[in-house]
């Protein structure tokens, strides 16, 4: 599995022949750059000009299959659930949604433009034993960093990936991890098996 990150809470997924795109910004976003790449499924957690251009994604031969809500999918051999929580962007209260992504024999959870760190227990059930957390930590629209790392410890993931963050944020998030001083990567090479051997490590990814 490979995953690049394209800023604010865009992920690249890739896997094998297929690619997965995680809130991919549009044309429309005033202050992050538009995305261009192509994915076989695009999951949007919130419908906001940051986070919703499949179009962005359609590229080449790949079409996505767009999922941007609650609900359970099967593409291929990724299996998506969806779980909708409340919370307050750019002014306004909107629903988002929580996505559990499992592929690959990894769980992925990406949570999305999520505003506060309380989530229903009947969803933190489903979630099962994280493999891979991708958790927005900038403060504002959404988590702010001490929120962001109690929640990421609470759900004991094996492997933390932030997002949605300017270089304060991320520097004050790495020191509540204690990784003060972790250099961000390119791009992310992982197996099952390199996730099994780690216990709550953060992985910093640069757009």
């Amino acid at each position: 599995m490979i995953i690049t990150y394209h800023g604010g809470q865009c992920f690249k997924v890739s896997f094998g022949n297929t690619t997965l795109a995680f809130d991919p910004i549009s044309k429309q976003a005033k202050k992050l750059e538009p995305v261009k790449f192509g994915a076989d499924v695009a999951l949007i957690s919130l419908r906001h000009p940051n986070m919703n251009g499949a179009a962005q994604v359609s590229f080449g031969t790949k079409e996505p299959f767009v999922i941007d809500g609650p609900g359970e999918y099967e593409i291929g051999e990724v299996s998506v659930r969806g779980y909708g929580v409340k919370t307050h962007y750019d002014g306004e209260d909107r629903y988002a949604t929580i996505y559990q992504v499992r592929m690959e024999e990894m769980n992925l959870v990406f949570l999305g433009a999520l505003k506060e760190p309380e989530i229903d227990p009947k969803i933190l059930s489903e979630l099962g034993d994280i493999d891979i957390l991708f958790v927005p930590i900038g403060g504002g629209d959404v988590l702010e960093v001490p929120e962001a790392a109690k929640l990421a410890t609470k759900l004991e993931a094996h492997l933390v990936i932030p997002m949605h963050y300017d270089s304060a944020a991320l520097k004050a998030f790495l020191k509540e991890e204690g990784t003060e001083g972790l250099k961000p990567v390119d791009k992310l090479t992982i197996k099952m098996k390199d996730v099994l051997a780690m216990e709550g490590e953060v992985v910093v990814l640069s757009s």
